[in-house]
């Protein structure tokens, strides 16, 4: 099969196909297709499967340089992936998937079939939970979305929370005031939210109450309405915390809890709020639990090995 592509801008053709055309080599080994340059744009030559992903994965990589960015090769990556998993369709939805921040003029797009399903549902639920390993962008995407509601007037507030667990240090030998006790447990959150806004405009949303970053402890005896609220290391709360922060959801709200349960830092035999939340909760329909895989990591690729490896041990020892 063959198939010719067009391309109106030359500016697009060289953020499309990279320096020395290295962007093309990538998919011509990720997909086993032969790609050549024409006056136009491209000319794509393979089995006719193969020859349609690489279509959608250049509709989907246009979209990125249209957006401002640059395509670089893990936008490559994560898109193969997405592609063995689905086929064709699985680039359409993460195309249909991209995340807008007018502000920083950013594009925030899933990178997985996990991710897609986890966007997917943070849009139709109310309440999600997004359980998983360490790099697969549960807290990011769910921050992603929150700022994005922000901006399209969707929700009045953003709430982010924390369990305050101590791993190994007491909170009360730590030095200063309440506030500088827990902002090491926070601090992530803070990183996450300048990656999405201008510095200034996190300064102004925080003194207004248009974002609040807390511990969870701060959340009793309050309603959330329209806000968006998303509880992040999860594993670490009790299930009474995880009721009574479960039970704050207010009108027009949406509440995304995040969390690892292979990582928590609470007292062996301690109960885990988020295993009690599954195992109580996963019958409501209008509840949704997307779990991620390592097979979701969107960090460096090591990073999925070290989680395979964790894993493979987990199950020698059992």
């Amino acid at each position: 099969m063959m198939v010719n592509l067009k391309f109106e801008e030359n500016r697009d053709i060289q953020s499309l196909f990279g320096k020395y055309d290295e962007n093309l080599k990538v998919i011509e080994r990720e997909f086993s297709v032969r790609i050549y340059r024409t006056q136009e744009g491209l000319r794509i030559e393979g089995p006719d499967d193969k020859v349609n992903q690489v279509g959608e994965l250049f509709n989907y990589l246009h979209g990125i340089v249209r957006s401002g960015r640059v395509v670089k090769k893990r936008d490559i990556v994560y898109a193969t992936r997405v592609a063995e998993q689905e086929q064709a369709d699985g680039l359409k939805r993460l195309a249909k998937e991209r995340i807008e921040l007018p502000v920083k003029g950013g594009l925030i797009t899933p990178k997985t079939k996990g991710q897609i399903e986890y966007v997917e549902a943070i849009k139709k639920y109310d309440i999600v939970f997004g359980i998983g390993p360490a790099g697969t962008g549960k807290t990011y995407l769910a921050m992603a979305m929150a700022v994005n509601a922000l901006k399209k007037g969707l929700v009045r507030r953003i709430i982010l929370t924390r369990p305050a667990v101590e791993a190994g240090e007491n909170l009360g030998f730590l030095p200063g005031e309440l506030e500088q006790k827990v902002m090491p447990y926070l601090r992530p959150l803070y990183d996450a939210l300048y990656e999405m806004l201008e510095p200034d405009k996190v300064e102004q949303y925080s003194e207004q109450g248009i974002i609040e970053v807390a511990p969870l402890a701060f959340m009793r005896g309050r309603t959330f309405n329209e806000a968006f609220v998303v509880l992040d290391e999860a594993q670490n709360s009790t299930p009474e915390q995880m009721k009574m922060f479960l039970t704050r959801l207010g009108f027009d709200s949406k509440t995304v809890v995040t969390g690892d349960v292979t990582q928590s830092d609470l007292p062996e035999g301690q109960p885990i709020g988020l295993v009690e939340a599954e195992r109580t909760l996963r019958q409501i329909e209008e509840i949704k639990f997307v779990h991620l895989t390592g097979e979701d990591t969107v960090r460096h690729e090591l990073v999925q090995k070290i989680i395979e490896a964790y894993e493979r041990q987990k199950d020698k020892e059992k």
